[in-house]
Parts: structure tokens; sequence; C-alpha cells
């Protein structure tokens, strides 16, 4: 005769101090839980309403420019340590931790048009309308000394419009007339690229290929160089001008540019006949963007007072932030941790962000964190039910903006619309369709 024993560990059923919740063993046989899936549902809706519930992005704001915020560069060896301009010329360099400015620096006449660190993290190079580059010191001055000189000012020819340093090279590079290749130790460029533009309004060196670099020129087209080479290597014409131009930190072969055509367009350079998405939510000219450091998704601020949050793999944005004071955002940036997204805008206010708008600051418990993640997986699995998807997409947006999104819909149904019944009463095949991604690109060159 056998005689099945019941036996159980302690540790599996014991509470670990006495204010803890009684464990109790539970069997996970489906036939005995024939309403699984309706509890679960109910949880993924009961999770998403409570993340709009607490989706409060705005974490603070700094405060101390008497001018608007034009540019900004993120510290490479400092998450704390940030680093403005403004169009008066000024340099603030800010803890973000205490939010307080450590130092403020005259540095030109005129707009600061750029900056960015050196890979030592000892310097920091700026350029502005007064047709200089400087290099300035990050250390601050002693107690009682005064305010130091730049450790080194080089005068060009033309004004700069943009910046960019090499990840471990003592190299940088300018863009105005010509894209211009500099080194630390000299005063003149070791090499210039130009290909018949007039000017050229953004660089930005490849942070996995470090010799390759692109540009947007103001005559709408995106170049690409080798900085090995004596010539430019490839170049693309859209149909509006772009304003500035991101590489992917994960990917070396994948950009994305922001235009004046309210969207922004993410490319592969193996294939630069047309871009592989077209991200539209903006409803005005997308003035700046900046990738989080997974190159899973990059942030855009636009002329339309309004910050997005876009995955790369989606043409919507999954988050919008505004306030009533911010005017238009020159400058943004992702912080080095992926938790925080730092703006500057036109009303001189620079401002944090968090990058997951209903995430919690701080340190969580680990049954804290047992909690998110189950309800992350719950919505994961319901997100295509109307219901769950209708309240996690539902955002509040200026009336401004409502109505000119309502505005731009209608114009695009009038166009598809209109080009419909141009195929339909042509002669077949004179006209051919053409996607809106074939659309984009006007002309590529070699």
């Amino acid at each position: 005769m056998k005689i099945k024993v019941l036996s159980r560990n302690p540790d599996d059923y014991g509470r670990e101090t006495k204010r803890d919740i009684q464990r109790l063993p539970r069997n996970y046989d489906p036939a005995l839980h024939p309403f699984e899936a309706a509890r679960e549902y109910t949880r993924a809706l009961n999770a998403t309403k409570l993340e709009r519930v607490f989706a409060k992005p705005f974490v603070g704001a700094l405060d101390g420019h008497r001018d608007g915020v034009n540019c900004m560069a993120k510290h490479p060896g400092s998450l704390s340590t940030l680093l403005t301009g403004a169009c008066d010329g000024e340099i603030k360099i800010w803890n973000l931790g205490s939010r307080d400015c450590r130092r403020t620096i005259q540095a030109h006449t005129g707009f600061v048009r750029g900056m960015c660190v050196t890979p030592d993290h000892g310097n920091v190079l700026s350029i502005g309308d007064d047709k200089t580059i400087k290099m300035w010191s990050l250390t601050s001055p002693e107690a009682g000394e005064e305010e130091e000189e730049p450790v080194q000012t080089i005068l060009g020819k033309s004004i700069f419009t943009g910046i960019d340093h090499h990840w471990k090279d003592a190299t940088f590079a300018t863009c105005g007339q010509t894209v211009d290749i500099w080194d630390h130790a000299r005063a003149e460029p070791l090499r210039s690229f130009s290909w018949g533009v007039d000017s050229l309004n953004c660089v930005r060196f490849n942070p996995i290929e470090k010799h390759y670099l692109a540009s947007c020129a103001a005559d709408r087209s995106i170049i690409l160089y080798d900085t090995r080479g004596s010539s430019p290597l490839r170049k693309v014409i859209l149909n509006m001008r772009s304003n500035v131009l991101a590489w992917n930190p994960m990917e070396a072969f994948v950009f994305t540019v922001a235009n004046e055509d309210h969207n922004l367009y993410s490319f592969d350079i193996r294939r630069l006949t047309s871009p592989f998405n077209i991200h539209m939510d903006h409803v005005n000219a997308v003035l700046d963007l900046d990738y989080s450091p997974t190159g899973r998704e990059f942030v855009s601020g636009s002329f339309d007072k309004t910050i997005r949050i876009f995955p790369l793999e989606k043409g919507r944005s999954r988050e919008v932030y505004h306030t009533k004071r911010m005017q238009r955002v020159f400058c943004i940036k992702w912080s080095l941790d992926n938790k925080y997204i730092l703006s500057g805008s036109d009303e001189t206010n620079v401002r944090i962000w968090k990058a997951k708008a209903a995430e919690k600051i701080g340190k969580l418990t680990p049954r804290e964190e047992s909690a998110l993640t189950y309800s992350d997986k719950l919505k994961e699995k319901f997100q295509h039910h109307p219901q769950v998807r209708r309240i996690a997409r539902h955002r509040h947006v200026p009336k401004e903006v409502y109505h000119l999104t309502r505005q731009t819909r209608i114009m695009k149904d009038s166009r598809r619309r209109k080009e419909e019944n141009r195929i339909r009463h042509s002669k077949p095949g004179s006209i051919k369709k053409k996607r809106e991604r074939e659309k984009v690109v006007v002309a590529e060159q070699e």
C-alpha cells in the first residue's frame, strides 16, 4: 500500500516578518481558473487607467537665462552636468542634481549657435555669431579669481552654424558655408568639404563609425562625408529643408532628420532613395531631436510649442509634453541614463521631464518592482484591445495644436482624394501611384 505524504518547505509559505502577508500555495491549472482571462483584462484596464492618472512628466525648471535658450550640450562623463547656450551669447553650466547654476560665461556676442564637450571631459567648444570658435575649461576658477579667458580662440571667415566633436580623436567639425574639420592644435582647418551649397545648418559625427559624418543644408539636402576622403560621399535632396540630424547610437547606418514640413524622417544610409519610416504628429516645423541611449526612441521639439517622444519603428508619437508657459522649443536632449528629457525654449527656461511620464522617481521596493512588471506585461498583452488602446493613446493637447491637427488631417485626405481621382480619370498606366515614403526624396547624387 502506497501512502502519499504532503511535504512543504516552510520557506515557500512562511512570512519573512510579522507584518508580511501570508503566502498561499496556488494551483495554476487553467481548468481550475476559467475566468483568468477576464480577470487579467480587468487588471490591464485598471493598470492603464492608473498610468494615465499618475502621468506627471514635468520634474522642474532651471531659471536663470535672460534670453531664449538656443542650444544644449550633454557632458559625456557626468549625468548631473548640463551646458546651455542662449541667444545673448551666454553659456551656463548647470548641476541637475541641485538644479542650480554652477557657472556663467559670457562667451560670444550674438547667438550661441552650438556647443560640444571634448572626449577628455576637460573643455567645451562653442561657436557664435561673432565668427569665432572658443574653447573653455570646464573647471571653475578659484575663489577670488576673475573669470578666465578662453583656452583657445579661432577666428573663422564666416558665421558658424553647427559644431560636433569626434568621439575619440582631438578633432571636431563645424559647418557654415562649408563643412570644416579642425584639430585642437591648429588654427586652420585640416580639410573643407563643399558641394555647391550656400549654407549648412547642422553637422553630426557618427557615434559608431567615427570617420563618417552628415550635415543638413539650406538647399533641402542631406550630405554624407568621410573624414578620410577629400570630397563628400552622397547627397539626397528632400521636398523641404531639414533643420537638424541625429544618428542612432546603437545602429551605425540609421539616422533621423527633423524637417520643416512638420515630419521626421528615419533613413538607412544603405538605401537613401526613400526613408524607412515617417514620424508624423507635429503641426509645425520640427527644430531639434535627440536619440535615447538605447536607440529605440527619440525625442523632438517643435515650433508648435510641444515635445513628442517617438518609437523608432512607429510613425506616431507615444507621448506629448507641453505647458502653458512653454514657447517654441529650440533644443532638446535625452539624458544618458535614459530617465530624463531636457528642453530649452524661447521663454528662457530649461525644463526637466521624465522620459516615462508615470514612472516613480526614487528607489522601488522589490514588491513594487514585481507589481509594476506584472502590470506592464498585462498592458502589453491587452494593448490591442479597443478600450485599453483608447485610454493609453488619449492625450490632452493645447487647443491650437488640436485644431491644427484636424486641419492637417483634412488637407491630407483632400490631397489623397485628388490624386486618386487623377489616376482614375487618366489613361491607364500614365500616372503611377506613389507611396508617401517615395515622395520624400526628390533627387539623389553621388
